[in-house]
C-alpha cells in the first residue's frame, strides 16, 4: 500500500498540545528559570497596574466629592471671586472661576451668600476663623471653624472619631493634628484667642487631612472678650437642607452675583460642555498637563517592558541551550520546525500569562493596602481605591506581549538547529549577523525619522493653543522612536560588539580574552548587552524627566527671599482703641530684634537691616478723598514700582497664555507678580550682596554712585534706562497690557540701569543709593529685619524666633517664617531617582552576567582543565561583566537621553529642559564598575564536576 504522505487530520493542534505539555514539563523541572522570568515580566506589570490605580484613586469620584464635600446636604453657597458678573464656576469646584469675559467692573457689587439662600432650605452656617494659641511666649495660628460638625446633615464629611460630643458652651471638638501639635488630652484645658476651652472629642473632616490644627466650636462660642490676637472671620460658607436639588440654572444666577455653589445635583449630573461658558469666554487653561502626565507614563511604561522583555529573552536563551538536546531528540522523531518553536514560544505564553496574572493582582493588592492605610491615617491625597481597568488589560497585553516576545527569539534559533548537530555538540551555531545588522541599520533609520517628525510636529508652531492639540501626536511618535531605537541598538549590538573587539592587542589578558569570547559567543553576550542597554535607557530616560520636572517647579516657584532667609518687619501694626482709632505703630530696634532671634536661634549666620521708600501703612482704609494730596505728614499713599518697556512685555497669545515661557521677556524677578511696598531698597553694595546673593560688580557701583539703579531684571531695562514711577494707591485705572498695577502715575523718574540679576528670582526691582532715593523724595525708613539662617528651621525652631520676636515687638507679633527654597528636595528626589535608576541597571547587569556565567560555565571548565588559576577565571568573569555593562550603560544612556529632551520640549515644561549630566556620569561609571567588582566577588574559584559532553 502507497504511503500516505498527506498532512494529518488536526495534526497542528496536536502538535500544539504536545508543544503546551513539553513546554509545561520543562518549568515545572527549571522551576529557578521560570521563577526568574516570572518575577521579571510580573514585577513591571505589577508597578503598572498599582502606579495607574493609584493615579485614578488620587482624584474623587462624583460621589465621593459630593459625600466628602456636602455629606447629606443638597448644597454649599460661598463667595466667589470674580471679576464681573459675566463668571462662571467650574461645577464640580465652587471656588473656581472656569469661565469667564475677563472684563473687570468696577461698579460690581457681590451679594452675600446668605441673601440668595432660596426658600425652603435648612440653612447650615460654617464659619473659618484664624485663631491663635500661646506656645511658650509665641502666639500661634490654627485653625477655628463654627460649624455643628455632628449635625446628621453631615453625615460622611464629618465623623466623630473618638471621645463624645460637648454638652455646653465650654466643650469643644478638635482635629486629631490639634491634640497631636499641642499635647492634649480629653478633659484638659486648652486656652486661644477666642476663649478658653475643653476638648472633649476628635473629628475627622473628610475633606482635609487629620494633621490640620482645627478647633470645631459651636455656634456662638467664641467670646465677645477676646484675648490678644482676635479670630479673623476669613470665610462663610452656607449648607443647604431640603428635598429639593440646586440646579445649575441656579448656579448660573448665583455665579452673576459674586456666589459660588456646589451642588449635588450638578456634581452628579454635570451640564453639557456648551452650557458651561459665557459669552467672550477668556480660557487661560491648560488642557495639555493630562496628556503631558500620560506621555510621560508612557514613555518610561514602554521602556520598562522593553527592558523586562530582554532580560526575560536572555532567560530565555540560556533555557532553551538547556533544552537544544531534548528537542533535537523530539525533532528526531518527526516533529517539524513550527512544533519544535512552538515549544519554547509555548513556554513563553505559560509563564507570561502566569507573571501577567499575578502582576495585576499584586498590583491591585498593592495600590488597596496603600489606599487603606492613607484613609485609616486620615490624608486626604487618596479619595479611595479606583482601579483603572483600561490601563491594567493594557500593561497585562503589553506583558504578555513582551514574554511572548523574548520567547520567540530562541525559539526560532533553536528549530533552526541541524538535529545531528544538536544531538552531538548541544551548541548552536553562530547567527549570520549581516541580514540583522541591515535591519537594525533600517529600524535605526526608522527611530530618528520617528524622532525628527515628533520634534518637527511640536516645533512647527509656537502658539500654546495648537502645541495642546498637537501633543497627543507628537508624544505617540516620540515613544514610538524611542522604543524603536532601542530595538535597532539592540539589532546592531552584536555588529558593534564585533568592532569594538577586534582591536584589543593592548588590553590586559582578562579583558583581552573577555572581548574576544564576546565576539565568538554573540549568542549570549548580545541578549546581556541588550538587557542591558534597555535598562540604562529606562533609567536615563527617567532621570532626565524628573530632572526637567524639577527644574520646572524651580522656575515657577514664587521666591518670598534667599533660601534660609526670613523676614521680619520693624514696624507693626498695635490692635485699634475701643473708638476705633489706629495708634501709630510699634517700632523696634533691628539690633534688640537681631539679638533675640540670634539668642533663639542656633543657626543664625547674620542680619541685615533693609533700607526702603516709606511704607503705606499709613494710607487710610476710609473713604477716599482724592482732593487731598497723596503724600502728608501724617500719611503716605504712593507706591514705587518699575514701569516695562513695551518692547519688554511677555509676548501672550489672545487667551492669555504665555507664547513662550522660555522667553527672556517672561522670566524673572517680578514679572506678572504684584510687588510690595519693599520692591525697591535703599543702600550700596552689602545690600546688594544681602538680598540678591551676588557680590555688586565693578559697572554696578559705578552705576550706583552716579545715581543710577542695580535692577535685578532685565526686561525692566530699555536702552541702559529703567523708569521709576510713583503712583496713587487710592486711585484706580485698568491696566495696560501685561502690567501688574492698576493704578494712576503721579510721577515718573529715569534712571541709569546696570542689570544684576539675583540666584533666584527674589521679589525686588532693584537698589538705589540714598542719594538717589533722597532726590526721588522716597522718605526711607527701616523696613525690616533679614535674617539668614544656615539650614532651614524646625517647627521648634520657628516657634523659638516667633516667641522672641513677640517678646521684642510687644504683640503677638508675626510668625517666624524662613524661605524653604526647593533645592534640598530636588536635590534629594533627583539622587533618588539615580539610586533607583542605578539599582535596576545594576539587577539588570547581575541577571545578564549571572545567566552569561552559567551559559559559560564550559569555557570556565576547559580554563580550569588547560591549568588557569582561580584568579584567572575571577578576573575574566570581572571583565566580561565589566565589558557588557559598560557597553550596554554607554548606549543605554544614549538612547534615553534624546527622546526624553525631545518629549521634555514638546511639552509645557520645555523652558525647564534639564540633563542631569553628574548624575549620568555617575550611571555610566558606577554600573560597570560595580557590575565587575560584584562579578569578581560572587565568582567561585572552583567549579562543580559537571558530566562530560558527548564527542
Amino acid at each position: 500500500m502507497p504511503l500516505d504522505l498527506a498532512p494529518a487530520t488536526k495534526g497542528r493542534g496536536s502538535g500544539r498540545r504536545v508543544a503546551l505539555r513539553l513546554a509545561r514539563r520543562d518549568i515545572a523541572r527549571h522551576k529557578g528559570r521560570s521563577l526568574l522570568i516570572i518575577l521579571l515580566i510580573m514585577l513591571p506589570v505589577a508597578g503598572m497596574t498599582s502606579a495607574a490605580t493609584l493615579y485614578q484613586s488620587s482624584h474623587r469620584t462624583p460621589g465621593e466629592l459630593v459625600r466628602y464635600e456636602l455629606g447629606n446636604t443638597q448644597a454649599r453657597l460661598s463667595v466667589l471671586p470674580v471679576p464681573s458678573a459675566e463668571s462662571l464656576q467650574d461645577p464640580l469646584n465652587d471656588g473656581i472661576v472656569a469661565s469667564s469675559s475677563g472684563r473687570y467692573d468696577p461698579d460690581f457689587q457681590r451679594t452675600d451668600p446668605l441673601e440668595a439662600i432660596p426658600a425652603g432650605y435648612e440653612v447650615l452656617p460654617q464659619r473659618t476663623l484664624t485663631l491663635t494659641t500661646g506656645v511658650g511666649e509665641a502666639l500661634v495660628s490654627l485653625q477655628g471653624r463654627e460649624v455643628d460638625a455632628l449635625n446628621p446633615a453631615f453625615d460622611g464629611k464629618y465623623s466623630l472619631l473618638a471621645g463624645r460630643a460637648p454638652r455646653d458652651r465650654s466643650e469643644v471638638l478638635a482635629s486629631p493634628g490639634l491634640m497631636t501639635r499641642f499635647h492634649l488630652a480629653f478633659g484638659q484645658e486648652f486656652t486661644t484667642s477666642a476663649g478658653t476651652f475643653v476638648p472633649v472629642g476628635t473629628v475627622r473632616d473628610a475633606s482635609v487631612a487629620d494633621s490640620n490644627s482645627i478647633l470645631y466650636l459651636q455656634a456662638g462660642q467664641p467670646t465677645d472678650s477676646l484675648a490678644p490676637g482676635p479670630p479673623t472671620r476669613q470665610s462663610v460658607s452656607y449648607y443647604l437642607v431640603g428635598p429639593e436639588p440646586f440646579t445649575w440654572e441656579q448656579i448660573r444666577d448665583a455665579n452673576s452675583k459674586g456666589i459660588g455653589v456646589l451642588s449635588r445635583s450638578v456634581v452628579l449630573g454635570p451640564p453639557p460642555p456648551g452650557e458651561r461658558v459665557v459669552p467672550g469666554d477668556r480660557q487661560d487653561g491648560n488642557s495639555s498637563a493630562l496628556v503631558t502626565v500620560y506621555a510621560t507614563f508612557g514613555l518610561v511604561g514602554a521602556l520598562a517592558l522593553l527592558e523586562v522583555g530582554l532580560l526575560a529573552g536572555a532567560a530565555f536563551a540560556v533555557g532553551a541551550k538547556r533544552q537544544v538536546r531534548e528537542l533535537a531528540l523530539l525533532a528526531s522523531s518527526g516533529a517539524d520546525t513550527s512544533t519544535i518553536g512552538a515549544v519554547v514560544t509555548a513556554g513563553g505564553l505559560w509563564l507570561g500569562s502566569l507573571a501577567v496574572a499575578a502582576g495585576a493582582a499584586v498590583g491591585l493588592g498593592a495600590a488597596a493596602a496603600v489606599v487603606h492605610v492613607v484613609r485609616t491615617t486620615g490624608s486626604v491625597r487618596l479619595a479611595g481605591l479606583h482601579p483603572d481597568l483600561l490601563l491594567t488589560a493594557v500593561a497585562m497585553a503589553m506583558g504578555l506581549g513582551a514574554c511572548m516576545l523574548a520567547a520567540l527569539v530562541p525559539a526560532r534559533q533553536v528549530s533552526r538547529q541541524a538535529v545531528l548537530g544538536a544531538i552531538k555538540s548541544g551548541r548552536a551555531p553562530a547567527p549570520r549577523g549581516r541580514r540583522i545588522t541591515v535591519a537594525g541599520a533600517v529600524t535605526l533609520a526608522l527611530a530618528g525619522g520617528l524622532l525628527a517628525a515628533g520634534r518637527l510636529v511640536s516645533g512647527s508652531t509656537t502658539d500654546p493653543d495648537q502645541r495642546a492639540e498637537q501633543l497627543p501626536v507628537v508624544a505617540t511618535l516620540l515613544i514610538a522612536g524611542a522604543v524603536a531605537a532601542v530595538v535597532a541598538l539592540v539589532m546592531l549590538t552584536g555588529w558593534m560588539i564585533v568592532r569594538l573587539t577586534s582591536r584589543t592587542h593592548w588590553l590586559s589578558l582578562s579583558l583581552r580574552m573577555a572581548a574576544r569570547d564576546s565576539a565568538r559567543n554573540r549568542g549570549r553576550s548580545v541578549p546581556a548587552v541588550a538587557a542591558v542597554l534597555a535598562a540604562a535607557t529606562l533609567a536615563s530616560a527617567a532621570l532626565v524627566l524628573s530632572a526637567s520636572q524639577q527644574a520646572g517647579l524651580r522656575d515657577s516657584h514664587y521666591w518670598g527671599a534667599l533660601e534660609n532667609q526670613a523676614y521680619l518687619p520693624l514696624a507693626v501694626d498695635r490692635p485699634a482703641s475701643d473708638d476705633g482709632a489706629g495708634p501709630p505703630p510699634a517700632q523696634v530696634d533691628a539690633a534688640v530684634l537681631s539679638a533675640a532671634v540670634s539668642d533663639a536661634i542656633g543657626t543664625v549666620e547674620g542680619t541685615h537691616v533693609l533700607m526702603a521708600p516709606q511704607g503705606l501703612r499709613t494710607c487710610t482704609d476710609g473713604p477716599v478723598d482724592l482732593a487731598l494730596p497723596a503724600r502728608t505728614e501724617t500719611a503716605n499713599c504712593i507706591a514705587y514700582s518699575l514701569a516695562t518697556p513695551e518692547s519688554n512685555q511677555c509676548p501672550r497669545t489672545p487667551q492669555g497664555r504665555m507664547t513662550d515661557p522660555g522667553d527672556w521677556r517672561c522670566r524673572g524677578s517680578l514679572v506678572g507678580e504684584q510687588p510690595s511696598d519693599r520692591a525697591i531698597l535703599v543702600g550700596g553694595a552689602d545690600d546688594i550682596r544681602a538680598v540678591l546673593g551676588q557680590d555688586p560688580t565693578a559697572e554696578a557701583l559705578a552705576v550706583l554712585d552716579a545715581g543710577g539703579m542695580v535692577v535685578t531684571n532685565p526686561v525692566f531695562v530699555t536702552g541702559g534706562k529703567v523708569l521709576v514711577q510713583a503712583q496713587d494707591v487710592r486711585t484706580q485705572v485698568p491696566p495696560a497690557s501685561g502690567q501688574a498695577s492698576a493704578h494712576q502715575t503721579v510721577r515718573t523718574d529715569s534712571l541709569a540701569a546696570a542689570v544684576l540679576e539675583p540666584v533666584v528670582p527674589v521679589p525686588y526691582y532693584g537698589v538705589v543709593s540714598p542719594e538717589t532715593a533722597a532726590r526721588l523724595e522716597f522718605h526711607e525708613e527701616p523696613a525690616g529685619l533679614l535674617v539668614q539662617l544656615a539650614a532651614y528651621p524646625s517647627e521648634a525652631e520657628a516657634d523659638a524666633a516667633t516667641a522672641a520676636a513677640a517678646a521684642v515687638y510687644g504683640l503677638p507679633g508675626t510668625p517666624f517664617q524662613a524661605e524653604p527654597g526647593i533645592s534640598r528636595g530636588s536635590q534629594w528626589m533627583t539622587w533618588s531617582i539615580v539610586a533607583v535608576a542605578a539599582l535596576i541597571t545594576f539587577s539588570a547587569a547581575g541577571i545578564t552576567t549571572g545567566l552569561s556565567l552559567a551559559d559559560a560555565r564550559t569555557g570556565h571548565a576547559t580554563l580550569a582543565g588547560v591549568g588557569a588559576p582561580p584568579r584567572l577565571r575571577k578576573a575574566l568573569a570581572g571583565a566580561q561583566a565589566l565589558f557588557t555593562s559598560g557597553v550596554g550603560t554607554t548606549l543605554g544612556v544614549l538612547a534615553g537621553v534624546v527622546p526624553a529632551v525631545l518629549l521634555v520640549l514638546a511639552t509645557d515644561m520645555r523652558s525647564a529642559v534639564d540633563v542631569p549630566w553628574l548624575h549620568l556620569l555617575a550611571l555610566v561609571m558606577a554600573v560597570p564598575v560595580t557590575g565587575a567588582v560584584l562579578a569578581w566577588t560572587f565568582t567561585p574559584s572552583g567549579l562543580p564536576l559537571s558530566r562530560r559532553g558527548l564527542a
